[in-house]
């Protein structure tokens, strides 16, 4: 759940972080109450709906302020986490948060990872670009 976790921190800790990203990420993760043993941390989704509704990167979006983190994900439109990624990018359109969204075809697999990675390093490389610029002209 790396993709969920890196777009859970940074939505919630935007003082901390400037950017943050996922690829092929499970960022609602109520539709999966069985799998990946979420219920040994969270409890069963049944007996505990309130701790699946706070640990969902989709209720996190309250959080956010315009402008205040660079978000990037992506997701393969074969991926079984792609509806979830699609209301996502949906979500935040509507809420008017900048955001790059990629998605193209593929799968949950290396294959696609391999290829992904890429767009995620020049995204993040262009951010640490920019801090480093705005840190030198601030001088």
């Amino acid at each position: 759940m790396g993709g969920h976790g890196g777009l859970f921190l940074g939505f919630r800790h935007q003082d901390v972080f400037g950017a943050c990203g996922s690829m092929s990420g499970g960022v609602d993760i109520r539709p999966f109450p069985d799998n990946w043993k979420m219920s040994n941390v969270l409890g069963k989704q049944s007996e505990y709906p309130d701790n699946w509704e706070k640990h969902t990167v989709m209720n996190q979006l309250h959080l956010l302020t315009p402008n205040s983190i660079k978000i990037i994900f992506d997701c393969g439109i074969e991926d079984f986490f792609y509806d979830v990624n699609v209301k996502l990018h949906n979500e935040l359109l509507y809420r008017n948060i900048p955001h790059e969204f990629i998605s193209r075809p593929g799968k949950h697999n290396w294959p696609y990872w391999n290829n992904a990675v890429k767009y995620q390093a020049l995204f993040f490389a262009d951010f640490f670009s920019s801090v480093q610029k705005d840190k030198n002209s601030s001088y």
